[in-house]
């Protein structure tokens, strides 16, 4: 069974290319979503193993996002990796890229990265 992996960032043409990029592996089911307030709503239909979010949303903060799920019974438990443009690969080359207790990622984020954000994570998949 292929990893379920959910990407919510509102730039279409990010969620597009991470979304192909993992696809082209054959491990990963991928679905992404643009709208920060229908993430929620996508993760209790798409149940994912894993979500990457992005922080700076238009219409919903990321943080707010992470927060409901959080406190959501059926959610709680997926794993969540932030995506950022507020810091640099450069910052975050000693490897301590946590913010609320989550891992995150600089953007713009390469393929190499997220694989092993995912295989850290998620060490079966």
């Amino acid at each position: 069974m292929k990893t379920k992996i959910l990407i919510v960032d509102d730039e279409p043409g990010l969620t597009r290319m991470i979304k192909l990029n993992l696809e082209l592996t054959g491990r990963f089911e991928v679905r992404t979503e643009n709208r920060g307030k229908m993430a929620i709503q996508v993760a209790h239909e798409f149940d994912p193993d894993i979500i990457f979010l992005d922080i700076m949303m238009p219409d919903i903060p990321g943080d707010a996002i992470a927060e409901q799920l959080k406190l959501d019974e059926k959610l709680s438990t997926i794993k969540l990796v932030f995506l950022t443009a507020m810091v640099t690969r450069d910052d975050t080359a000693d490897g301590h890229n946590r913010i609320g207790g989550h891992e995150f990622l600089a953007k713009p984020v390469s393929t190499k990265d997220l694989l092993r954000t995912i295989a850290k994570l998620l060490p079966e998949s």
